[in-house]
């Protein structure tokens, strides 16, 4: 296997303070000498200057490093001051060198796949499940790449010589099947993995600690937190950073500063958004395992705040049921989402291809929000009434406890094969 190693390389966690303070301040430590407390928004398109000659420099300058310009800014499609704090504050979060803000999660991944294959490396290896569209991105070729799909097993013999990129998600969108990273990334040699760590978050999982070459986020879900921001995020050292901002430059999917001012906000408060919701996903999980109109729970081990679970009865009923409950596409929102996956979130995907991946028609996939968990079930309750079947006789659940919680949840279901729980080093 002689594929390019390429500037990829794993970078030492940097870890001065606790995952808690760094979320409050990182990306803002410079304030108190400017005499501000809040992150100031810089709105600006265009930026004067009277050096033109100066300015050709620093443009020649990015386009032969790709570095973020020194001194004030030039063009807002090259970099924004705001947007800039925000990559900051979650290179800092997910121990990466760098971070790459996008329009989108969407537009991060078509960076990524763009730099790759500018470079010649236009094959992917990737394992399903993974976000419909992100699914959708990778076999469709609209990018030029091929991809070739397996199981964790099967990635290291799935690897060319013109393999640019192995991409996976864990907990994976939306089965909640996980895989071991750190394995997986030894079965990828030079090949740089990128680990989608949307559903994880930095607080429940560190990707780059365990191998990952590249994070990447739609960071409108959990790292906004509030269903009022879209934006992606690439997580990844210096070197790869680089190309990136020139593909994003070049390309246009740049961050609005004001996603990027709420965005920062939002990691303020993620890891206390997160862990509450984790509480309360936990135990509806354990709830849901004993309640015989569910066939089926998938929670994971690396704990969080989705809960996925298949149905006996109707689940466009169920879904049609909820009052409290928000029917609604996305996730990571301060409110209570749930979905159809195969309707909605993975309808691009085709139906051969979703059921082999675990996404059946009678599965329900829930983003649980910060609401009180009493009133969470009884909501979920009159809407599983709604919907309900006579289930036929069922084994009673296994559980297993919560490292978040100490409650009894369910053990998780639906791994693809080769998709073992692991351990998330923190």
């Amino acid at each position: 296997m002689d594929t390019e190693a390429s500037s990829l390389t794993p970078q030492p966690p940097f870890r001065s303070r606790a995952l808690a303070t760094e979320a409050v301040h990182a990306g803002r430590d410079d304030l108190a000498s400017l005499g501000l407390h809040a992150a100031p928004i810089d709105l600006s398109t265009t930026y004067p200057s009277y050096d033109s000659r100066g300015e050709a420099a620093r443009i020649d300058a990015f386009a032969t490093t790709g570095a973020r310009p020194d001194g004030p800014p030039v063009y807002a499609r090259l970099d924004n001051p705001t947007t800039a704090r925000f990559e900051t504050a979650l290179a800092r979060l997910e121990g990466a060198g760098s971070a790459v803000a996008f329009a989108s999660g969407m537009a991060a991944l078509t960076a990524v796949l763009l730099a790759r294959a500018s470079s010649g490396l236009r094959h992917v290896v990737a394992v399903r499940p993974l976000y419909g569209c992100s699914d959708h991105l990778l076999g469709a070729g609209l990018l030029g790449t091929e991809v070739t799909w397996t199981d964790p097993a099967g990635i290291a013999e799935a690897i060319r010589p013109d393999t640019g990129l192995v991409m996976v998600e864990t907990p994976a969108n939306p089965t909640l099947a996980e895989i071991d990273i750190r394995a997986v990334a030894h079965s990828c040699g030079s090949v740089p993995l990128l680990v989608d760590n949307t559903f994880a978050t930095p607080v429940l999982q560190r990707p780059l600690e365990h191998g990952a070459r590249i994070v990447l986020h739609s960071a409108t879900k959990y790292l906004g937190g509030h269903g009022d921001v879209m934006g992606g995020v690439v997580a990844c050292d210096e070197e790869f950073a680089a190309v990136l901002r020139q593909v994003r430059f070049a390309t246009g999917g740049v961050l609005h500063p004001m996603a990027g001012y709420l965005l920062l906000r939002g990691l303020s408060t993620l890891p206390v958004r997160v862990r509450a919701a984790s509480a309360a996903a936990a135990e509806l999980a354990r709830r849901l395992a004993a309640d015989p109109r569910i066939a089926r729970v998938h929670y994971p081990e690396t704990g969080g705040a989705m809960v996925s679970f298949e149905v006996f009865g109707d689940p466009h009923r169920i879904i049609a049921g909820v009052r409290l409950i928000t029917p609604a596409v996305s996730l990571g929102s301060v409110d209570t989402l749930i979905q159809h996956p195969a309707s909605i979130s993975h309808r691009i995907v085709g139906e051969g291809d979703r059921r082999a991946a675990g996404v059946g028609d009678r599965l329900l996939r829930m983003s649980v929000g910060l609401e009180d968990v009493e009133d969470l079930w009884a909501d979920l309750c009159q809407a599983l009434s709604a919907g309900s079947a006579v289930p036929p006789a069922r084994s009673e659940a296994a559980v297993r406890t919560s490292p978040l919680t100490g409650s009894q949840v369910p053990s998780p279901a639906g791994r693809a094969p080769g998709q073992e729980p692991r351990s998330t080093g923190r």
